[in-house]
């Protein structure tokens, strides 16, 4: 997607062709700004490749199950990587690789992930927990049925998902996890929409390019233009780093 002074690649952070499509389009479109899904805590995690230790001050950061939400989704998504052979983040690291290699400016647009996971922890609620559980089951014993009930006979984890089955998944995620969707995307997409708003003023004559989840591409392309961007809750923490 285009806008002004922006192209937005919506990306699955497993899939091959998502690291395609950003070697492809840095190749062709030179952009001065490389701006990436990512805050400072991990694009160092990311880019140095170093496990530490987990210890309780980290679960008292972000609270229980935060710390929990976030490391099953890590695990699953770890998972899924191994099984088509494209690491978790590969398209950033990428994005990473070729703006250094083209003296492209780095700039990180996500939220602080400890500001994300203290939130998550507060907001999910015990039905959106039992709805975990469940779906969880499902897709271990109905993987075949909860596919069709999607409307598809075999899903492709090297492609990135079409726009239809992102938005049949988001409305379930927005149904079943209100509150886990709210602070996942809702709040996360007001965020990275405003930092890249910020961006594209501070640099009209600089060609930006977004790396984001496809998920995030389509309501933060409308936030972005729209006139002025409001918000129902106070951001801590706007991180416009740019390396």
């Amino acid at each position: 997607m285009r806008y002004k002074n922006l192209i937005l690649i919506g990306t699955s952070h497993i899939a091959k062709q998502s690291l395609e499509e950003v070697e492809k389009t840095v190749n062709a479109e030179k952009p001065d700004i490389i701006a990436l899904e990512l805050d400072k805590k991990r694009f160092f995690a990311l880019t140095q490749k170093k496990t530490r230790k987990i210890g309780l001050n980290d679960i008292k950061r972000v609270g229980l199950k935060g710390f929990i939400f976030n490391m099953i989704g890590a695990w699953v998504e770890k998972k899924l990587g191994k099984y088509v052979g494209v690491k978790p983040g590969s398209e950033m690291l990428k994005a990473i690789e070729l703006a250094k290699k083209n003296k492209s400016k780095i700039a990180l647009i996500d939220q602080d992930i400890e500001i994300t996971l203290q939130k998550l922890s507060n907001v999910i609620t015990w039905k959106e927990k039992w709805n975990f559980i469940v779906d969880i089951l499902k897709g271990v014993f109905l993987r075949k049925s909860e596919l069709k009930r999607f409307g598809i006979e075999k899903l492709d984890l090297t492609k990135v998902p079409s726009k239809t089955l992102i938005n049949k998944l988001t409305c379930e995620v927005k149904k079943r996890y209100p509150g886990v969707y709210r602070v996942l995307v809702e709040e996360r997409n007001e965020v990275m929409a405003l930092n890249l708003s910020r961006l594209m003023n501070e640099n009209p004559d600089k060609l930006i390019l977004a790396v984001i989840g496809a998920g995030h591409e389509d309501e933060m392309l409308k936030l972005i233009k729209k006139p002025e961007i409001s918000y129902s809750y106070q951001i801590k923490d706007l991180n416009k780093k740019i390396l």
